[in-house]
């Protein structure tokens, strides 16, 4: 239970300050550092599989196209939600970004309810509300709408979803996706080598090394993520997942100096409201079927 807990909150902690990290490529465009990310990512997936020696789900591949199907459906959510997280962080929406995540188990409720016919508790159903409440008044008297938290959280949870029903584990399915992706990546990154104007051109050697360096900063998390998952109850897992968001908004206020008062404080406010009757809801039917 305890080094659940650990795996769990290291990978929350690490996502939550993926801010700090991509803020030092200030000089580099959100497109190439997720070109960079799918090539790195898959350089470090592939000597991890050879370790681990965990490669025997490729040799079937070519007999499944519904899972190479599926997989290409959710690296494109993967890589859109990637693209869109690292341009907000790059242009002052660090705030935004954090909370397309507080909003995303909420998405979550809503994509159980209308694709898998799931049947969401009272409890849930009120947290939904009130979640709208608080978007819909960001909108409605926010300096402008909310749109980069919604189209993250859009696109996260459509990608838990496609993951949710996926024939592959984690690592897996990571580096499938990441395979899938790798070819356009690498093609533009040669393009851009070979014109000098980016890729593995065009870089100093610390921007360089920042740059391969968000390989495993997108493959440990999500291993640390798996590893605790599997230790602790999911309502544990769900209480621990604000531990992101809430560093992403402490980074957002704090260090980039980005604005949290009047109206969109209220927004904010009554979505964490939201939040903690979730929370406290699932708590709850926990404890009642133990």
């Amino acid at each position: 239970m305890n080094r659940g807990i650990v795996y769990a909150l290291l990978a929350y902690i690490a996502w939550g300050a993926f801010p700090l990290y991509f803020r030092q490529l200030g000089g580099v465009g959100a497109f190439e550092i997720v070109l960079h990310r799918v090539a790195w990512s898959l350089v470090f997936l592939a000597v991890l599989l050879l370790v681990l020696r965990r490669w025997a789900w490729l040799v079937a591949l070519h007999r499944q196209p519904k899972v190479l199907a599926a997989f290409g459906v959710s690296a494109l959510l993967l890589s859109s939600n990637w693209l869109l997280y690292v341009w907000a962080v790059m242009n002052g929406h660090v705030l935004d970004a954090s909370l397309g995540y507080f909003i995303n188990p909420l998405v979550n409720v809503m994509l159980g309810y209308f694709v898998l016919h799931e049947r969401p508790r009272a409890g849930q159903w009120a947290a939904v509300a009130l979640a709208s409440v608080g978007v819909l008044w960001l909108a409605a008297l926010g300096p402008h709408l909310p749109w980069v938290g919604l189209t993250i959280a859009a696109t996260f949870g459509l990608y838990g979803l496609m993951r949710k029903t996926a024939a592959l584990g984690a690592l897996e399915g990571l580096t499938l996706e990441t395979m899938l992706l790798a070819p356009l990546a690498i093609a533009v990154l040669g393009w851009q080598t070979w014109h000098g104007s980016g890729g593995l051109a065009g870089h100093d050697g610390a921007t360089l090394g920042w740059l391969i360096g968000v390989g495993p900063l997108t493959a440990i998390p999500l291993l640390l993520f798996a590893a605790g998952a599997r230790r602790i109850p999911l309502a544990t897992l769900g209480v621990l997942q604000y531990v992101s968001p809430t560093l992403q908004l402490l980074l957002g206020i704090l260090v980039f100096g980005e604005p949290l008062a009047g109206t969109r404080l209220v927004g904010f406010a009554i979505i964490w409201i939201a939040l903690a009757v979730y929370s406290l809801e699932g708590w709850q039917h926990a404890n009642a079927k133990a």
